[in-house]
Formats: C-alpha cells, sequence, structure tokens
C-alpha cells in the first residue's frame, strides 16, 4: 500500500461512514480497484477510528451535555439517552462476540456480497423514503431495533449509518433525532473493539505488514473528510434527502455483481 493509496481510501472511508453508502464496501471496492491487498483489517481499524474521531468533534458539546447529566447522580433526560445508546449497543456486541471470525471472512469474500448488501442498502433506503409513519420520540424499543439494523450492517456493503438511519424514519423517530443517534451509537461499539484489539495484541503494524506512514496519513484522510460528511449528512436527513443515495446504491450494487460475474 503505498501513501496515495492510503490518502485515497481513507478519503473514501470518510466520505462513506457518515453517508448511507457503506463505508466497508467502497474500501473493498476502493482496494479492488487500486489493487491494495491487506493481510487483516489494520487499516480499516485505523480509519474507522479516525472517524469516530471526527464524530466526537461534531458532536463534542452534546457528549460534554450526555457525560455532564451521568454526574448528576440522577434520573435524567442525559441519563435516559444514554441508556438508550446502550440497549442499542446490545445487538452489535452480541454479534461481535459471537462471530467476530465469521464476519472477518466475509470481509475478504470479493464483491459480490458488496453488491448485494448495496442493493439491499438502496431498498432500505428507498423504503425509509416513501415511509410516512406518525413521528415520534426515540423510545427504547426504537432503540434496540435500530441496533438490530446496526448489527446486521457489520456485511461489507450494507450501510451502517444507510440502515440506522433508515430503520428509524421507518420507526418515525424524529429526523432531527435520528441522525444524531445513528452517529453516538456507533462510538463505543468502535473503540471497544479497537481497544480489545490493542490489549489482545491484535493491531500491529508489524503483522500487518503496513508502514507506519501509510496508517497515519489514512487516519488523517478519514478524519478529516469524516469531518465534512458528518454535517453533510445531518442536514440531508433533517431534509429527507436520501434517495438520491438509493439510486447511486443500487446502480454500484449491481456493478459490483455484473464486474464480480465477469472477471
Amino acid at each position: 500500500m503505498t501513501a496515495l493509496d492510503s490518502i485515497l481510501l481513507g478519503l473514501v472511508q470518510g466520505l462513506t461512514e457518515f453517508l448511507p453508502v457503506s463505508s466497508s464496501g467502497h474500501l473493498t471496492i476502493g482496494k479492488e480497484v487500486l489493487g491494495v491487498t491487506t493481510p487483516d483489517l489494520s487499516f480499516e481499524i485505523v480509519v474507522h477510528a479516525a472517524t469516530v474521531l471526527s464524530t466526537l468533534v461534531v458532536f463534542r458539546k452534546e457528549i460534554i451535555r450526555l457525560i455532564s447529566g451521568i454526574f448528576k447522580f440522577r434520573m435524567n433526560s442525559e441519563t435516559d439517552y444514554i441508556f438508550k445508546i446502550v440497549v442499542s449497543m446490545i445487538p452489535v456486541m452480541l454479534v461481535g462476540l459471537l462471530f467476530k471470525d465469521k464476519i472477518e471472512a466475509i470481509f475478504g469474500s470479493g464483491l459480490m456480497v458488496v453488491g448485494i448488501s448495496l442493493i439491499a442498502t438502496a431498498v432500505l433506503l428507498s423504503v425509509s423514503n416513501y415511509a410516512k409513519p406518525k413521528e415520534r420520540e426515540l423510545s427504547y424499543m426504537s432503540a434496540f431495533i435500530i441496533g438490530v439494523a446496526q448489527a446486521v450492517a457489520v456485511l461489507p456493503g450494507l450501510s451502517r449509518s444507510g440502515s440506522t438511519i433508515a430503520t428509524g424514519m421507518i420507526l418515525g423517530v424524529k429526523k432531527d433525532q435520528i441522525a444524531k443517534f445513528s452517529f453516538l451509537m456507533v462510538l463505543v461499539p468502535i473503540l471497544g473493539e479497537a481497544f480489545l484489539d490493542l490489549v489482545s495484541g491484535g493491531f500491529a503494524t508489524s503483522q500487518s505488514g503496513l508502514d507506519p506512514l501509510s496508517l497515519v496519513l489514512g487516519f488523517i484522510s478519514a478524519f478529516v473528510s469524516g469531518l465534512l460528511a458528518c454535517r453533510v449528512m445531518i442536514a440531508l436527513v433533517k431534509r429527507s434527502k436520501l434517495l438520491g443515495f438509493a439510486v447511486y446504491c443500487a446502480l454500484l450494487g449491481a456493478g459490483c455483481v455484473i464486474y464480480s460475474q465477469i472477471i
């Protein structure tokens, strides 16, 4: 992996992490186009950590408010919101604990899986665009169902932000709430996974075969582009402008399926 490859793939990760088009799917496509192969998921972990950092920056005031609410040591709107985030994390934690090895194997399964998952993302986004449920506050049940959508979206090509935001919109969660919740709910699982990899020794540049400079450049590229994409996505969700992404995912998914059959 060259320095330019790292920067380009970091841009892809940062832009697509928050847009409903699947960052993992685009990373797979990007690697295929650039002819890049990596022995493990070290690069993916680094660029995901970068987009988590961009989320922390964008929502820093909200995060500080939530943390401050915890130290009031009584039930309030902040602790209630945090409990909902915890509930949303249950499905993805179970999937990560029980099926981690199988999931990592799927990430190397090629463009066919990515293509099918992108088409599934397109369907979900389309449904959310035309569904007109009565708007309601985020409930614990809605938080859990959105968490299930996040757990399913570990498949490469199935957009995490697209799945969680679309599911929330179908459930009728208020648009000004769902984008923020979608981005905040992923912070702990990604940071937790990165921490476990560090503690277990599963993340090491010597094992990944990647130049440390490539990881640094990928991180910076993903962080900067992630800042932009996060703000853009929040504005788009409030205006319910997701149908264009559905068309894009459908076309790209079909292209991946066709390409996987002819190579």
